[in-house]
């Protein structure tokens, strides 16, 4: 189901663009503000909160998702370069598939560790608090790199309508609507982070519903995505 040399690929493809010095910056945001939040504060556990999940999981994982997974389909499409890879002799969904593991192989590097690190240095007496914002960080990259990928085949403005989706909808409504809670991919994470690090991010949401949700999420979006793909036109036009 993996081709190596589409993963090949996409790795040069991201880190060919402007997305990969974005993917750079962002964690070393993250790093460097984890830093200055134990330098001020000190062993504090809603500093640590604050820290690692209003702006780690909420805003910088998301991120982290987007860049990476636009970057591989979007502009193949754009320019029309994909063309050359859905006339090889390729499953659709083998394509998205080895997308896909580029994609959440950037999240987990650039998102998963750094939030390891940045637990530690937030709170070094409680490493399963920066193992569990690991966990939660590639549970919800697979779960929004499943559904970039999608909203890449199916418009070109994916980064766009992704960076409303995660200001509307997952950091504004998702702070504001509780009844959000049950179609958010960040407090889906969120859940699994508390399970695991014995803390309450999020209230009344189970974790089965939180892994169902996520399964559901990443293989309906590559399975969309790849039958997407089997209908698009080798011509590049919509």
């Amino acid at each position: 189901m993996i081709s190596r040399t589409i993963v090949r690929l996409g790795v040069r493809s991201i880190f060919g663009r402007w997305r990969g010095a974005i993917l750079i910056v962002l964690p070393v945001i993250l790093l460097g503000m984890a830093v200055l939040v134990r330098a001020l504060v000190g062993d504090d556990d809603t500093a640590a909160e604050n820290t690692l999940y209003g702006l780690g999981l909420v805003v910088i994982v998301p991120l982290i998702a987007l860049l990476a997974t636009s970057g591989l389909l979007a502009p193949e499409i754009d320019d029309g370069s994909i063309s050359y890879l859905l006339a090889k002799p390729i499953s659709r969904h083998t394509l998205v598939a080895s997308k896909l593991v580029v994609a959440l192989g950037c999240v987990t590097a650039f998102g998963a560790v750094p939030m390891l690190i940045a637990g530690l240095i937030l709170q070094a007496g409680t490493p399963s608090l920066g193992v569990a914002y690991a966990v939660g960080t590639v549970i919800s990259g697979a779960a929004y790199c499943a559904l970039f990928a999608l909203l890449s085949v199916l418009t070109r403005h994916a980064v766009v309508i992704g960076l409303i989706y995660l200001l509307i909808w997952e950091s504004l409504l998702g702070g504001l609507l509780d009844g959000v809670r049950w179609l958010s991919i960040t407090r889906w994470s969120a859940v699994v982070v508390g399970d695991i690090a014995d803390v309450t991010l999020v209230d009344d949401l189970s974790l089965l519903y939180a892994v169902l949700a996520t399964i559901v999420t990443v293989v309906a979006g590559a399975w969309l995505t790849g039958n997407r793909l089997r209908a698009f036109n080798l011509t590049g036009d919509e």
